[in-house]
């Protein structure tokens, strides 16, 4: 499954850090796939991807397809921003539940509609700046 790209002018206001394992992630992310670490001995998934499975301790995951829909658990939005996303503020930030069990916290961005409440169902998205990808929840409408 691919996410929808939503193109972004700018820079990423805070890049992720990039280890050597979560580059599969990121790599990934920009191609539009969101995935993330599976254990190869228990089969639960993780998020963020971890090398080591927390479930099991396991240390050798696969990398499997994350469901792309969820619903939102919890969001705010933030006004006073701290300096370096004070170019994107007011933002909305939240928990989503996505389907199959993993709860995430992330970037929620409004619908249509412009409204943000707790239980509208989103769908994931790849946020693609000039210098890379990050992802976000969009509300589906």
């Amino acid at each position: 499954m691919t996410l929808p790209i939503v193109r972004v002018s700018g820079l990423r206001p805070y890049p992720p850090r990039s280890s050597q394992f979560s580059r599969t992630f990121w790599d990934a992310l920009a191609e539009g796939r969101w995935i993330t670490s599976t254990c190869s001995q228990c089969g639960e998934q993780t998020f963020p991807p971890k090398s080591v499975c927390p479930h099991c301790w396991a240390s050798d995951p696969d990398w499997g397809e994350l469901n792309s829909r969820g619903v939102v658990y919890s969001w705010t939005r933030v006004h006073a921003a701290p300096t370096a996303f004070a170019g994107h503020a007011p933002y909305a930030v939240g928990i989503v539940d996505l389907e199959g069990g993993l709860r995430i916290a992330c970037r929620i961005v409004a619908g249509r509609e412009g409204s943000i409440a707790i239980g509208d169902p989103v769908e994931m998205i790849v946020l693609r700046y000039e210098d890379g990808p990050l992802f976000a929840a969009r509300v589906a409408t």
